[in-house]
């Protein structure tokens, strides 16, 4: 995990969120969630692209062993329902090779191995229908869309109890300066309040009401 996968770690995706509005960025993923509040993902994406099998029915891949340690895996299942394109195998491989996570536009299944294994899955669901002769891969690290949200590889996705947020790499420090700016300015209005003082003075004086809006 690079210095900079770290920080964006230890930031919480509400506060990523409020910086990318800060910035004028779309990163949120809506509907892209994990069945495990306590798992937290951060790292590059490695991206694959589906689309329906076509004549001679191509597979769902065999792309696990090419994921560097540390990324996330981004399946772009162009947000199907009726078949998934992850499972326990999968699972059990990305695990052992220290992936990150997978985040899914699309459903995934085996979900009992990811909870033993402690390996993070975020999606729009969970359905047992295999992928295989329903869709194919159309393409590996090439720009994907998850949730109508675009991920190219090597951009930084993180994934908390809130859902999924994506950081374009050449806004990646700024977005990052941004956040640690907001996490601060709201740890000063809670130490404030804490200390008695009126949350809308805390507000005022620590300038709430514009952490979020575009500067």
């Amino acid at each position: 995990m690079g210095k900079i996968v770290e920080q964006f770690h230890k930031i919480d995706t509400s506060t990523i969120s409020d910086a990318l509005d800060k910035n004028g960025l779309t990163g949120q993923c809506l509907g892209i969630k994990s069945f495990n509040p306590a798992w937290k993902i951060s790292g590059r994406a490695f991206t694959l692209r589906y689309g329906p099998v076509d004549l001679e029915k191509g597979t769902v891949g065999d792309f696990i062993d090419d994921v560097p340690e540390g990324n996330v895996v981004v399946l772009d299942n162009q947000g199907r329902m009726d078949c998934t394109v992850w499972g326990d195998i999968l699972t059990s491989v990305a695990k052992r090779r220290g992936i990150a996570g997978t985040v899914i536009d699309g459903v995934c299944r085996d979900t009992n191995r990811s909870f033993e294994l402690d390996y993070p899955v975020f999606s729009c669901g969970r359905y047992m229908r295999t992928g295989k002769d329903r869709v194919q891969v159309d393409g590996v690290n090439c720009h994907v869309n998850i949730a109508n949200i675009r991920v190219r590889p090597g951009d930084i996705v993180v994934g908390d109890a809130d859902g999924v947020v994506v950081i374009p790499r050449e806004f990646e420090e700024k977005v990052l300066a941004t956040a640690l700016e907001i996490e601060t300015a709201e740890e000063k209005i809670r130490s404030a309040t804490e200390r008695g003082m009126r949350l809308d003075e805390a507000r005022k004086q620590f300038k709430y009401h514009s952490l979020q809006t575009r500067g």
